[in-house]
């Protein structure tokens, strides 16, 4: 399984260098803020390159970067009615918020409050979590945030199932559509094999999206 693996990354440097970034809380210029908002417009479904990330990057240079809300707690309290016009989806700000909500009464540092609920955080129980019970949040997300925040796991999007059952499918295996077996199952195969779980999660994406790995934010 290890030389099928291999076959499918592109470029192995990148993919290490994104999933260091990742695992050690730094993707999007290390901002937690836009770290939750990726993973509440990703759960959406949408293109993530050609829609994801250009309206968390028209969010970041809007309102970021002007200093109107730089932080998770300065997002709490901000009327949601006025970021419609980058993103139409009601819930997935709800969601923002209220994720924004609980982890900056964790810690005033961003980061420091991410990374501590991601390492009290589990599995077995997510919905019992939470960030888990927020209405709106699913698994892919829960597991998003959770591999932001340090956790070497993956999330079971589509992309993500769809690219690993097909791995599993050439070397006897039957698919996995359970998310929580699933996930399960292919951090056991990222031990055996020699990676990390959240390197063959974003190899996945970037085998889908080979042109876009540079552009990873």
């Amino acid at each position: 399984m290890k030389e099928l693996i291999n076959s499918y990354f592109k470029d192995y440097s990148l993919i290490r260098e994104i999933s260091d970034r990742c695992l050690n809380t730094e993707r999007w210029r290390g901002n937690v803020l836009l770290m939750v908002i990726d993973a509440a417009f990703t759960s959406v479904g949408l293109n993530y390159f050609q829609v994801v990330v250009p309206k968390v990057k028209k969010f970041e240079e809007d309102f970021v970067k002007t200093e109107k809300i730089v932080c998770l707690s300065d997002f709490v309290n901000f009327n949601l009615e006025e970021l419609f016009y980058i993103w139409k989806n009601k819930r997935s700000w709800q969601i923002v918020k209220e994720i924004s909500k609980y982890l900056s009464n964790i810690s005033k540092n961003d980061k420091e409050a991410l990374r501590v609920w991601a390492r009290n955080s589990s599995l077995s129980n997510w919905r019992e979590n939470t960030i888990g019970r927020i209405k709106g949040v699913g698994l892919v997300t829960y597991q998003y945030l959770r591999m932001m925040g340090g956790i070497d796991t993956i999330m079971p999007d589509k992309i993500v199932k769809r690219t690993m059952n097909e791995i599993l499918q050439k070397v006897g295996k039957k698919d996995l559509n359970n998310d929580i077996e699933f996930i399960n199952f292919i951090e056991k195969i990222a031990k055996k094999t020699g990676y990390r779980a959240v390197e063959l999660c974003f190899m996945t994406w970037f085998r889908n999206n080979p042109e876009k790995i540079k552009d990873m934010p």
